[in-house]
């Protein structure tokens, strides 16, 4: 049988790069950048190529497992399982009522994008509003800080026609988060560079990113609001703000120059520790340029007071006029989406939590979901409203969640807990049932999900028309019995005789790009992959159909413009939220030495590879080089005077726990932090049959909720206090 070149695209991240697949005897050999595909320049990624290696993986599960009562596992065909978990859910939902069963989807739903709204609507046809994800602990205050500020109807200003940019805790040349154009950002970087663009990083880690970098502002890790804050005031002091574009569209320009008046910068220099002069440079470089934007990612959110890092973000663009403007290109053109009509102007705030309590931490449901950190503590908390059955998608809590000992505890509570996974995950260790899904080349996709995005923060999503869909590559492998999330969840509801309804919405809160379009689903028969991405698609701007003429993709023509300002519009941004100016007040009485401790001495920071997706790729030597720990990354100055050599096994300690990892060798560190990349580690459970290192490697074990966001609830996940020491032995 002659091997075939297949186009397709990732599906591990939502850059969503197009790739060629080689396909001999029904099996992925090879994947590679498809050089074929328009704007992404033959690009692909580490975890993109090992495409094949997963898909192959000798532990890979090919039939749905069922715990059985000595703790073993047999197999089980799909149609059982989902026999056997909608009687065991009518028992739970007629003894606990709706709120006792949760969901959680993590990053892997993005290789099966139309699963997860079958899954909510299984929910809402419940009645139970308890769906989870890991937008609550990875990115919440990009929701919030919209609400708390406003958004702009057409968006940032494009990074392609910008003089500057600034990018706060992110890396998109190694992890393609948000902060440069998903398609190919490496390449999208270099020649804004050579076109003059002034790019800005903040970041205590001399990054991919950073090296290429106008200015590099290498901070102490927690500090950004602090320097966003002084970068407002300094702009504004000197002028450099658009003072038309602020009067005609902002509120509170006063109270937050007021609130501004000692984030001076001899003040903030020093408790960020950089240069004065280098500070300065950044702030009027920014503030000089015509055009340009501020985008925040994971590192500012996962440290402290990542409302106001975000919000002072999306201040900073306002107050510098960084939003498109009438008669500008449209910066978000849709194409799987519906056509709109973008306009110069505001969208408004809106309350950021809701009236549904959590019972536990005081927390609410608000505009980024319900608050994941809580719910282990949930799990655990008996009493009316308790959380007996979970279903866990495309995600593993033991490592994804904070506190892993206390996550442990709650997925062993459980009454019942469905775990969709591809291999026995350290959470489907836990698991009554595992579900085996399809693989991404398995499954038909678009890349509508992408397109999204921009309903989901400032600056993410296409800034271009590009749009491509992809058939299944790869037949479903011989003799297996795999089941899609969208088809499993709507099997339960045909076995407990509910009607599913599928929902597409085009915005962000109250704020609507498009009527919400509710479809009624016809529950005779179970829709396919293919039928559920036309319901995702309908009423799209350019028909599906003529997307899957381009199997390479294709950047469709589209001339859209920014129009004016409706004559009817009276929404402002928000420039001086009180609970902001709160927290700026807060931050502005804090002082350098208040974060330093001798206990704990160093500053722990999380860090991503391009090799790993979180927890997935552990396992693919391609991928994680037969790492069982992580490798915790320190500057040549702290390894020496704690007497450590690369390669070493240290113990690294919080306030909260301990974890173990390896010593490595990384001068693009300020001294003073130390870097672990997140994702590794195992259960507790399995410390006899993997021993210290493997199981303790987890940055989760470092983290628990005394120090939590009060609106999102997620915990310090980062710029954590702690001390680095050789392992000594037996730690338990």
């Amino acid at each position: 049988m002659t091997a075939s070149l297949v186009p397709s695209f990732c599906r591990n991240c939502l850059a969503f790069c197009p790739i060629l697949v080689t396909v001999d005897g029904g099996r992925a050999v090879k994947v590679t950048g498809d050089p074929q595909a328009p704007a992404f320049d033959g690009y692909s990624c580490p975890k993109g190529r090992a495409l094949p290696e997963q898909h192959n993986h000798p532990q890979r599960l090919l039939h749905c497992m069922r715990r059985q009562p000595d703790g073993g596992w047999a197999s089980i065909g799909s149609q059982d399982a989902m026999d056997e978990i909608a009687a065991k859910l009518t028992k739970i939902l007629a003894e606990h009522g709706p709120r006792s069963v949760a969901m959680f989807t993590g990053t892997g739903r993005v290789s099966h994008p139309v699963g997860e709204p079958i899954a909510k609507a299984w929910f809402r046809a419940v009645g139970s509003r308890m769906t989870f994800s890991a937008a609550t602990i990875d990115k919440p205050a990009e929701y919030t800080s919209v609400a708390l500020h406003g958004n702009w109807h057409a968006g940032l200003q494009s990074f392609d026609g910008s003089d500057t940019w600034m990018i706060v805790g992110a890396n998109p040349v190694i992890a393609k988060s948000n902060g440069a154009p998903y398609n190919n950002p490496g390449a999208r970087l270099k020649e804004a560079a050579e076109r003059g663009m002034k790019l800005i990083v903040i970041d205590p880690r001399r990054t991919e990113t950073a090296k290429r970098a106008h200015i590099h502002l290498q901070a102490r890790p927690g500090q950004d609001a602090l320097l966003l804050a002084g970068m407002l005031r300094l702009i504004i002091d000197e002028g450099l703000h658009d003072a038309d574009f602020v009067a005609a569209n902002a509120v509170g320009f006063e109270a937050l120059k007021s609130a501004l008046a000692g984030f001076t910068p001899q003040v903030v220099a020093a408790r960020a520790d950089v240069p004065v002069e280098q500070f300065v440079q950044a702030a009027r470089s920014f503030g000089s340029a015509a055009r340009g934007g501020v985008v925040c990612s994971t590192g500012p959110s996962f440290s402290t007071r990542s409302n106001l890092t975000f919000y002072l973000a999306l201040c900073l663009n306002t107050v510098c006029g960084r939003w498109a403007r009438e008669g500008d290109k449209a910066p978000f053109p849709n194409v799987l989406l519906p056509a709109f009509t973008p306009r110069a102007q505001p969208y408004a705030p809106y309350p950021v939590s809701s009236d549904r309590p959590m019972r536990v931490h005081g927390l609410m449901e608000s505009v980024c979901g319900m608050p994941t950190a809580a719910l282990a503590d949930e799990i655990l908390k008996d009493g009316d409203g308790q959380v007996k059955a979970l279903f866990c998608l495309g995600g593993n809590p033991v490592l994804a969640w904070p506190d892993q000992q206390k996550t442990e505890a709650a997925m062993n509570k459980l009454e019942l807990l469905v775990v969709f996974d591809y291999l026995m995950s350290d959470t489907a260790q836990s698991a009554h049932y595992v579900i085996a899904p399809p693989l991404s080349l398995e499954v038909p996709a678009s890349t509508r999900m992408t397109e999204a995005m921009k309903y989901a923060g400032v600056s993410r999503g296409f800034t271009m028309p590009w749009a491509q869909y992809t058939p299944a590559v790869l037949p479903m492998p011989p003799g297996s019995d795999l089941i899609d999330d969208g088809a499993f969840f709507f099997g339960l509801a045909q076995r407990m005789g509910l009607q599913l309804e599928w929902v597409n919405m085009r915005g962000q809160g109250p704020n609507l790009e498009g009527p919400t379009q509710t479809i009624p689903l016809d529950m005779s028969r179970v829709p396919s992959v293919d039928e559920m991405i036309e319901l995702a698609c309908a009423n799209s701007r350019v028909p599906l159909d003529e997307v899957k003429l381009h199997p390479h993709g294709h950047v469709h023509d589209s001339e859209l413009r920014v129009q004016a300002r409706e004559p009817t519009c009276t929404a402002m941004l928000q420039l001086a939220d009180t609970r902001m100016m709160g927290e700026l007040s807060q931050l502005l009485s804090e002082s350098a030495s208040d974060a330093k401790s001798p206990e704990f001495p160093l500053t722990l920071v999380s860090r991503r590879t391009n090799k790993l997706m979180n927890s997935a790729g552990r396992g693919v030597p391609k991928l994680d080089g037969g790492r069982v720990s992580p490798p915790a990354c320190m500057h040549a100055q702290d390894l020496a005077a704690l007497g450590i050599a690369s390669g070493d096994l240290v113990a690294i300690r919080s306030r909260h726990g301990l974890m173990l990892a390896r010593a490595e060798l990384d001068n693009t560190l300020k001294p003073g932090v130390i870097s672990v990349v997140h994702g590794f580690g195992n259960a507790s459970s399995r410390l006899g049959e993997l021993g210290q290192e493997q199981v303790l490697g987890s940055v989760s074990r470092l983290i628990n909720m005394d120090e939590r966001d009060p609106i999102s609830g997620i915990p310090r996940m980062s710029a954590i206090p702690v001390s680095v020491s050789l392992h000594a032995g037996d730690l338990l």
